[in-house]
């Protein structure tokens, strides 16, 4: 969304940014605090999280790998980074 910065900036911060960039558009990030984490807004996040604790279930209950590649259209490395994560958890238990 496009604002004129005299609109909304104090006429001291306007000048001190004049000095950097004049005439110019200029993207201003949201503060690290206000920022969604990734996948967060979408629910992409979450999706992955309730794939990999289903792919998970599948292995301890016996499914094999190729299986799952083949159902979750995912490589033997990445089943098996998914299958780890578990698997990494546990032991510290």
């Amino acid at each position: 969304m496009y604002l004129n910065a005299e609109d909304v900036l104090p006429p001291h911060l306007l000048r001190q940014v004049q000095e950097y960039v004049q005439g110019r558009e200029l993207y201003i990030p949201k503060g690290s605090e206000e920022r969604a984490g990734w996948g967060e807004r979408n629910g992409t996040r979450r999706q992955l999280e309730l794939r990999n604790q289903e792919i998970r279930l599948r292995y301890a209950r016996g499914e094999r790998i190729h299986s799952l590649m083949e159902a979750y259209c995912l490589s033997y490395d990445s089943i098996r980074k998914i299958v780890r994560q578990a698997e990494g958890k546990n032991s510290s238990d």
